[in-house]
């Protein structure tokens, strides 16, 4: 992965959550087979009751780290008398359902097609609170170990995903808007690679409009991506013949997305945002800087080992850094822009020196590259 320089010394480095920065639902703790529940995370009974019949619930702690939800780990000893636990997910008011909901679609797609590859999805819904409305997702826990994913058991089973997934429709996108990190994605169904991706791009700029405002010319520079690059690299796709196929993605497969079973050894994968895309826009997460595992090549070889190459070939690696721009310029918005948005521009201006340099006296891009 190629090194560019960060333009701006003082951006802000995005690093990962070390705690859940949510809150803790304030909901009368509900009770399991008229027993307490131990922890200090109150369980709703609403939730309570969504357990398989004759679930007898121990304790209900807090447990991990998210920016924008509350988390807690469930132990339970099901009616059969196995032991149990399940990881809960909570957030609130519209943004909070918006996260919610589209991960619980995510979860069930992903775990439709490939049930060896996430935890099993349960249930989502409105807890028993109303001010504010608070929203929970509930699905297996799954310890996981520190070691970093073994590079071929994770390329299978994400290749076999995309391989064994089908659109429903055939078209690109999703039955719901999903959010990756905390903002929606737009998701509307397309017939076109092109036009879907233009579409993904257009609704991320206008986030960061919103949530940023006006910096640099980044507003210029993705129109002109839009305009004069897009059709330069995502085109051949679609033309002399060839076609994409619209393959479930996770879309949000970085580092902390991906862990280890400590019992089984077997590869999870979490926090999805799925969509129907083309499935090379999965692994151009793994360009992001913001990785440390999954940025390395043993990583994108071994994918591309088994799953091979969109033709043209020759273009790869430049669709590979125009999908990232898509990821980094979403993650701007999600974060105030920080160091998303620095990388986000590094490769637009590399993209455009490439393909569509502006005209001269025109606003135009770095050329220090």
């Amino acid at each position: 992965m190629t090194e560019h320089r960060i333009a701006d010394p003082l951006t802000e480095t995005w690093t990962p959550p070390t705690f859940s920065a949510g809150k803790v639902p304030q909901v009368v703790p509900g009770k399991s087979n008229n027993q307490e529940i131990e922890g200090d995370f109150p369980f709703d009974q609403t939730i309570i009751d969504q357990l398989p019949t004759g679930t007898q619930i121990h304790s209900s702690d807090r447990y991990g780290a998210s920016a924008w939800t509350v988390t807690a780990r469930i132990t339970t000893t099901a009616a059969d008398g196995e032991a149990k636990s399940y990881f809960l997910k909570c957030a609130e008011d519209a943004q909070g359902k918006a996260m919610l909901e589209g991960e619980f679609n995510s979860m069930c797609e992903l775990y439709k097609t490939a049930p060896a590859f996430v935890p099993k999805p349960y249930t989502w819904g409105k807890v028993n609170v109303s001010n504010p409305n608070t929203y929970y997702f509930l699905y297996n826990f799954i310890e996981i170990t520190n070691q970093n994913p073994d590079p071929v058991q994770l390329c299978t089973k994400l290749v076999g995903m995309h391989q064994a997934s089908v659109s429903p429709n055939g078209m690109f996108g999703f039955q719901v808007n999903t959010c990756q990190g905390n903002l929606a994605q737009q998701m509307a169904w397309n017939p076109s690679w092109v036009s879907y991706y233009t579409q993904l791009v257009r609704g991320a700029m206008r986030l960061n409009t919103v949530i940023n405002g006006k910096w640099k010319n980044l507003d210029q520079c993705v129109d002109r991506l839009i305009s004069h690059v897009i059709p330069q690299v995502l085109g051949p796709l679609e033309s002399e013949g060839r076609s994409v196929k619209p393959c479930l993605i996770h879309d949000d497969l970085w580092d902390g997305n991906i862990g280890t079973d400590f019992e089984t050894g077997e590869i999870y994968v979490f926090d999805a945002s799925v969509h129907y895309a083309h499935n090379e826009m999965e692994i151009a997460m793994w360009r992001g800087k913001f990785n440390k595992v999954v940025s390395s090549k043993v990583y994108l070889n071994s994918y591309l080992s088994r799953m091979g190459i969109s033709e043209p070939a020759e273009q790869f690696d430049d669709r590979n850094r125009i999908y990232s721009v898509y990821h980094t310029l979403h993650e701007s918005a999600c974060h105030n822009g920080s160091s998303f948005r620095e990388e986000c521009y590094e490769n637009l201006n590399y993209l455009l020196n490439r393909y569509a340099p502006f005209p001269e006296g025109e606003c135009g891009v770095e050329d220090e590259w």
